[in-house]
């Protein structure tokens, strides 16, 4: 088993039930377990700003499936959503960004991870560090670290 984690936005069609729905559609995932999620956050897009605030959340996941496997399902879950892939930044009714697999770096033309821009996002790292507190990003450093090189972009967590 490997630990992984899954940043999950969403900011069209309900989107604290989109992030809700996805926690649980994680955890039905074969050979994974959701071991952790954190609560949700509002923060305001990155990129296209015309569009509405998203809600984000971080699932840990002890998962036997691999890398390839798990962006996989990840995609599927998203489909079944309703994601539509524009242009990039655009409005989503549920977005799965795979953050983290284990230590490993991978850089395959499907796949990036450590996610190529989490390092640079609130909106990751502060519910990263909520179910991971010691978490650090290969090649990066400690989360703690990253998140206040981030302390300017406006995040806020959601009452439960």
């Amino acid at each position: 088993m490997t630990i992984a984690f899954v940043g999950i936005g969403a900011n069209l069609a309900s989107p604290q039930a989109q992030v809700l729905a996805a926690f649980d559609e994680l955890a039905s995932l074969p050979r994974t377990h959701l071991t952790g999620r954190s609560s949700l956050y509002r923060s305001a897009p990155v990129g296209h700003l015309g569009q509405p605030d998203f809600v984000n959340a971080v699932a840990r996941l002890d998962t036997g499936l691999a890398p390839q496997a798990l962006l996989q399902a990840l995609q599927a879950i998203e489909k079944a959503h309703g994601r539509v892939r524009s242009f990039r930044d655009a409005p989503r009714t549920l977005d799965l960004d795979f953050l983290l697999y284990g230590d490993e770096r991978i850089a395959a033309p499907e796949l990036t991870v450590p996610h190529p821009r989490m390092h640079e996002r609130a909106f990751v790292l502060m519910p990263l560090l909520e179910i991971d507190p010691g978490a650090h990003i290969p090649g990066r450093g400690a989360v703690q670290a990253l998140l206040a090189a981030c302390a300017a972009q406006s995040v806020e967590r959601l009452a439960a």
